[in-house]
């Protein structure tokens, strides 16, 4: 049967819980104050890159199943039996999530509320967020609202898939009327339920994102000293990953982790545990393995090139990772403004990042204007399209030396060396030993 649903917040986590509800056959209504974005995803147009939405996107709104408001007009008509909160929460400067469209949501849609809901939160909010919320908000309120934390666990790039084929769902709630409730939201779904309590809940989110950016920084610290030693990290990744109990995936060594969850959870996470008087030791030797990994093409492009000035530099890769054009955490934004800093004529290529945050550099549409002249090339996004590259071609454009950093350990070293490029990567095995402490 199908059940009413509003989603308020029409960003990344807003926009594809909406679409893959519509499509379970659920009547979905999203919301958000940006009446532009509003008018152009109702027009069809998607807002984000992501494989599928726009089909998504296209399908719901012809079922009629999905369409698209601004609470112009109040809340009040807007609240559903199930009512998501999906806006964003971001870094605030001392790490902290920020939580100011939470509880401006939130407080709102308690104040408006004539008749009981569940509310169900998307956004990724620290944990005793939920506790905080029903006491300050939603006890007020003259009806009953119920509170679920129903944290997501989608990869950008992949989150249709991971939406309709997800590892598990998370439901925290304190009483069996919003579980029940949430467990028909996603009958159609063939995934385990992990059903426990608020808190709990909170905490699976922040301490799986952790974990994963454990993993990405510890073998990028077993890739520096593979530079060092002279292993290669490609056998030694495939090597701990056959052990089940470690298993294999984030065990690609690089240039370190970006996007709008790693980055921002583990420095929330962090900020938790001080906030509450413990130091999380591990956790920040993480947070700085990885804000130092990202540095490893400046240092070695400088180490090769002593002198900068007039240099092209090409950069190949806006975005934190392929089929996306999410630029938040990227390396990249690092990376450019430190080469242009030392004089560098920085081009960046990026086929479907179209944002230019970073100061000091160009951004150009076709790949050969980026490598045109170039001596060095940082590949900081995984591109299928870098992958694929014409070699020899690449070595007639670019100036000597023609290094070709490979940040994220995916080209093939060998075509790239038989081209007569210079090829760097990350603990891989070959003549460029480099490690951070070389």
């Amino acid at each position: 049967m199908p059940l009413r649903v509003t989603v308020v917040g029409t960003g990344y986590v807003g926009l594809v819980t909406g679409v893959c509800l519509a499509h379970s056959g659920h009547l979905v209504t999203c919301v958000d104050i940006d009446r532009d974005k509003v008018d152009m995803l109702a027009s069809g147009t998607s807002t984000i890159y992501e494989p599928g939405i726009e089909e998504l996107l296209s399908s719901g709104m012809a079922s009629g199943n999905l369409t698209f408001a601004t609470p112009e007009k109040g809340w009040g008509e807007l609240i559903s039996d199930i009512t998501v909160v999906a806006v964003g929460t971001p870094m605030a400067p001392n790490g902290a999530a920020d939580l100011s469209a939470v509880r401006v949501v939130v407080s709102s849609l308690a104040e408006a509320a004539d008749r009981p809901f569940t509310l169900v939160m998307k956004s990724t909010v620290p944990m005793g967020t939920g506790a905080a919320l029903r006491h300050r908000y939603l006890d007020e309120a003259v009806v009953r609202i119920g509170y679920v934390s129903n944290p997501e666990f989608l990869r950008e790039g992949k989150a249709i898939e991971d939406w309709f084929k997800t590892d598990r769902i998370v439901l925290g709630a304190d009483e069996e009327a919003d579980r029940a409730l949430m467990r028909e939201l996603y009958a159609d779904i063939d995934a385990p339920l992990v059903e426990t309590d608020v808190a709990s809940a909170e905490t699976i989110k922040y301490a799986s994102n952790a974990f994963l950016s454990t993993k990405i920084s510890f073998i990028n610290e077993i890739a520096n000293l593979c530079d060092c030693i002279g292993a290669d990290i490609d056998a030694v990744s495939r090597g701990i990953g056959m052990d089940k109990r470690i298993g294999r995936d984030f065990l690609k060594a690089g240039i370190g982790y970006g996007g709008s969850c790693f980055p921002k959870d583990t420095r929330a996470l962090d900020f938790i545990a001080t906030l509450n008087g413990y130091q999380f030791t591990l956790l920040k030797s993480v947070i700085e393995v990885n804000n130092r990994q990202r540095l490893l093409p400046v240092v070695h492009v400088m180490r090769a090139l002593p002198d900068l000035h007039e240099r092209s530099i090409a950069i190949l890769g806006l975005a934190f990772k392929p089929d996306t054009d999410d630029v938040r955490e990227s390396p990249a934004l690092d990376i450019v403004p430190l080469l242009a800093e030392q004089g560098a004529a920085v081009r960046i290529y990026d086929p479907i990042a179209s944002e230019l945050p970073v100061a000091g550099a160009a951004r150009v549409a076709d790949i050969w204007q980026a490598l045109q002249g170039a001596s060095a090339a940082v590949v900081v996004t995984e591109w299928q399209e870098f992958r694929e590259l014409d070699w020899e071609r690449v070595r007639q454009a670019m100036a000597g030396p023609a290094i070709i950093f490979d940040g994220r350990n995916c080209l093939d070293a060998d075509a790239v060396r038989a081209a007569g490029l210079t090829y760097m990567a990350v603990g891989r095995k070959g003549e460029h030993r480099f490690g951070m402490n070389a």
